[in-house]
C-alpha cells in the first residue's frame, strides 16, 4: 500500500478513515490543527498498525496552510495514492445574519479547500496513472438547511464533474454522503444532537469503510447504509415536498434549541480533545460521540 492523506484526521469520521486506511496498510499523512492530538493519533497508528505517519498542523481556513498540503499532494518522492478531504465544521448560522464571516470560513474549509486539494491530488495522480480522491459530503446535500446544505451539494456536484473529467485516467473520485453520524458534530456547532430515532444514526467507521469500498468499485456517490440510500432516493426522485418538509423541520428544531443564535468559534473536525485516551489508541471505542464528524 502507498500513502494516504486525510484532512481532519484526528477525530470523528476523519479518525475512522485513519483507522481503516492504517488497517489496510497505508502509510499516512494526517492533517489537523491540534498538534498534541496529531502526535497522539500518529503514535497510535505507528504502534498499532506499524505504518509510517507524517503529521501536518494546518488551519484549513488559511490559504498558505492549504497550499502546503497541496504541495505535499504534488510530492513525487512519497506520492499520495489516496486523498480524503474530510475537514469541516457545523454551520447552524442563519442566512440572514449580518456577519457573514462564519459563512465565508465554511465555504473556504468545506468548499474551496476541496477544490484546491482535489485539483492538486488529481493532477499528480493522473500524471502517475492511478489514485483515489474521496470528498466527504453529506446527506444534507439533498435538503435545504442553510449554507451547510448548499456547500455539501456543491461538493457532490463538483465530485461528479471531477469524476467525468477523470474518466479514462484510472483515477477515481468519490463523494461520500453520510446521514446522521454518532459524533458531537451538532453540539460543537452550537446546537443539541437532533432528537431522532436511534435507528437512523450510523457509525463513523461504517462511513469510512463504505466510502473506501465504493471508491474501489468505481462508485462516484457513496451513501453509507441502505436506510439512507432509500431516503436519498426518495429525496431525489420523490415529490419535492418531501425534502422541503424535512428541511423546514430540521431548521425549525435548530431555531427552537437556540442553535441559530449560539454558534461557537468555528472549528474543523480536529479540535475536539474531550475523551482523549490516556494512552493513544485507534480502536473504535476511543472515537466516542464527542468527536466531531460530518452529519446532516
Amino acid at each position: 500500500m502507498g500513502w494516504a492523506l486525510v484532512t481532519g484526521g484526528t477525530s470523528g469520521i476523519g479518525l475512522a478513515f485513519v483507522r481503516a486506511l492504517a488497517a489496510e496498510g497505508h502509510d499516512l499523512v494526517i492533517v489537523a490543527r491540534d498538534e498534541a492530538r496529531l502526535a497522539k493519533v500518529a503514535e497510535a497508528a505507528r504502534t498499532q498498525y506499524k505504518v509510517a505517519v507524517e503529521t501536518v498542523s494546518a488551519d484549513l481556513a488559511v490559504r498558505a496552510d492549504v497550499d502546503r498540503i497541496a504541495s505535499r499532494l504534488d510530492d513525487t518522492d512519497s506520492p499520495i495514492d489516496l486523498c480524503v478531504n474530510n475537514a469541516g465544521f457545523g454551520l447552524h448560522a442563519n442566512l440572514l445574519d449580518d456577519d457573514t464571516a462564519l459563512q465565508e470560513r465554511a465555504m473556504m474549509v468545506m468548499g474551496t479547500d476541496v477544490l484546491l486539494l482535489s485539483n492538486a491530488a488529481a493532477r499528480a495522480m493522473v500524471a502517475r496513472g492511478s489514485g483515489t480522491i474521496i470528498n466527504v459530503a453529506s446527506a444534507s446535500a439533498w435538503i435545504y438547511t442553510g449554507n451547510y446544505s448548499a456547500i455539501k451539494r456543491w461538493v457532490v456536484s463538483y465530485t461528479q464533474a471531477l469524476a467525468i473529467d477523470l474518466e479514462g485516467t484510472s483515477v477515481q473520485a468519490t463523494a461520500v454522503c453520510p446521514g446522521w453520524v454518532k459524533t458531537a458534530f451538532h453540539e460543537r456547532a452550537g446546537g443539541e444532537r437532533p432528537h431522532i430515532p436511534g435507528w437512523l444514526w450510523i457509525k463513523a467507521d461504517d462511513v469510512a469503510t463504505t466510502a473506501l469500498r465504493d471508491a474501489a468499485r468505481g462508485v462516484v456517490v457513496s451513501v453509507p447504509s441502505l436506510k439512507w440510500r432509500i431516503g436519498l432516493w426518495v429525496a431525489q426522485h420523490g415529490p419535492q415536498s418531501v425534502p422541503l418538509a424535512v428541511s423546514r423541520a430540521v431548521t425549525g428544531s435548530r431555531r427552537g434549541e437556540g442553535g441559530v443564535s449560539h454558534v461557537p468559534p468555528p472549528v474543523d473536525k480536529v479540535t475536539s480533545e474531550t475523551s482523549d485516551p490516556a494512552s493513544p489508541t485507534l480502536s473504535a471505542a476511543d472515537s466516542p460521540d464527542d468527536a466531531p464528524g460530518s452529519a446532516v
